[in-house]
């Protein structure tokens, strides 16, 4: 698949390049992006660079579709569409300290999921979203997005350091709307 920049109000989202590494080293060694997602731990430099590297080969094989998300030119975060097979793909994400409690990985998730579905994107039928449980800001992402709550898989998750994790569960249907549901494990 050829790469593809996305544009929201506030964010452009396109691939990770050289450029990005120090920023993307330096919000790894943030230890909430360490423990809720799958980024090595210790988190050094090289794997930032073998990240971008990677990053550009999963475009072209069509499995992984990976964003960095930028605000007035600044990387703020990482998301992407993971696993990406038979039409089903799971979302994932990351923001560094300074780009959270700001809506952008909602706004970005929002465009994410829009091109995902979309014929002439990614045209899958389900995208899947996991989170440690105890994520709360994850979660409650997932759901302002419409992401439905469907469950618990129980020592799922592997983290970066090799932890085992319960995990959270949703998903999205190309044809569900896109109204938030409840969410047990957010109280509603």
């Amino acid at each position: 698949m050829t790469p593809v920049t996305l544009h929201t109000a506030r964010l452009t989202l396109s691939p990770p390049t050289s450029d990005d590494v120090d920023a993307i080293f330096a919000a790894c060694q943030d230890p909430d992006v360490q423990r809720y997602t799958t980024v090595p731990t210790p988190y050094l430099r090289e794997h930032a660079v073998g990240f971008v590297e990677k990053a550009a080969g999963w475009w072209e094989d069509g499995t992984e579709l990976t964003w960095g998300i930028r605000h007035d030119d600044e990387l703020v975060g990482m998301i992407g569409l993971h696993r990406v097979a038979r039409g089903n793909a799971e979302i994932g994400y990351w923001m560094a300290a300074g780009g959270r409690r700001r809506g952008f990985p909602t706004e970005a998730a929002r465009e994410v999921i829009a091109f995902g579905f979309a014929a002439v994107g990614a045209a899958l039928s389900r995208i899947e979203w996991r989170a440690v449980v105890g994520n709360i800001g994850s979660a409650r992402l997932a759901r302002a997005v419409g992401i439905r709550y469907e469950g618990l898989l129980r020592q799922s998750l592997l983290n970066g350091a090799s932890e085992r994790f319960d995990a959270w569960v949703g998903g999205l249907l190309v044809s569900d709307d896109r109204m938030p549901r409840p969410w047990p494990p957010l109280g509603d």
